[in-house]
């Protein structure tokens, strides 16, 4: 058995494979916390038969590797082996581009393999809308050729609340009347979409510039996906909505021969 984990800057998702995906879906058991509610792993991986493998996706930092390596080991005892994944060179038949390859976020990196998972031979815009946004490239060829990062939607909001006096904390997303609203709070949700959307837009619309006849397909993950999603405005374009891309591309590796 295998488990597979996604440690990021907001919760924590975690997974066990299926053995058959194809006839029964791709997780046979799956879960998410807070960040901070550690503990609940515990009573949750209690219940699980122990895995032999274990990767883990950490991109929260030293602390939580150690917080999570300490619970693992109480969970598990010493028998399982951990991997911590990193960004390589190349990976599950994906090459990776950076400048330097070891400073792609590994998050950035497994999500690339899991989207050529699904997709393979298909030029891929992959937006993961978290904490951060991240707007990466999958060529054809499968090579991930780099990207850019901006703050997430609930970052941006956030951010207005903190550092602004007069403009309030957003809570809660609901559909909006119009782009242009006419109360604050609406007012800063659609300023937030506009800004996350426009440079997923951005973006597809400098690859189409740079290569005009090759198709592509833009994949959508992360949280604030379902609340970006119909205000995305991609042409020709394919939009697909993916769940636990992360995972898919730590099951992806973990399975792969080099």
């Amino acid at each position: 058995m295998m488990l597979l984990i996604d440690a990021g800057n907001t919760r924590i998702k975690w997974a066990v494979p299926s053995d058959h995906p194809q006839r029964e879906g791709r997780w046979r058991q799956q879960g998410a916390v807070a960040r901070g509610e550690l503990q609940s792993l515990a009573q949750a991986w209690a219940a699980l038969d122990r895995p032999q493998r274990i990767c883990v996706s950490n991109v929260a930092g030293p602390a939580l590797r150690e917080s999570l390596q300490q619970l693992l080991q109480q969970v598990f005892g010493s028998g399982p082996v951990i991997e911590w994944f990193a960004s390589t060179l190349e990976r599950a038949g994906l090459r990776n581009g950076y400048r330097d390859p070891a400073r792609l976020g590994c998050d950035r990196f497994a999500a690339a393999i899991g989207a050529r998972a699904l997709y393979p031979d298909e030029e891929l815009l992959v937006a993961t809308c978290g904490t951060a946004t991240t707007i990466d490239v999958v060529s054809a060829q499968g090579v991930f050729e780099g990207g850019m990062i901006l703050p997430g939607f609930g970052t941006m909001a956030t951010s207005l609340a903190l550092n602004t006096a007069q403009l309030p904390q957003i809570d809660e997303v609901t559909p909006l009347a119009g782009i242009f609203a006419d109360n604050t709070v609406e007012a800063i949700v659609s300023g937030c979409i506009a800004a996350q959307v426009g440079a997923i837009e951005h973006a597809l619309a400098a690859r189409e510039r740079a290569h005009p006849h090759t198709a592509r397909r833009c994949l959508l993950a992360g949280g604030a996906g379902l609340v970006l999603a119909p205000y995305l405005v991609l042409g020709e374009t394919p939009l697909e909505k993916v769940d636990n891309l992360v995972l898919i591309g730590l099951h992806t590796a973990m399975n792969h021969a080099g």
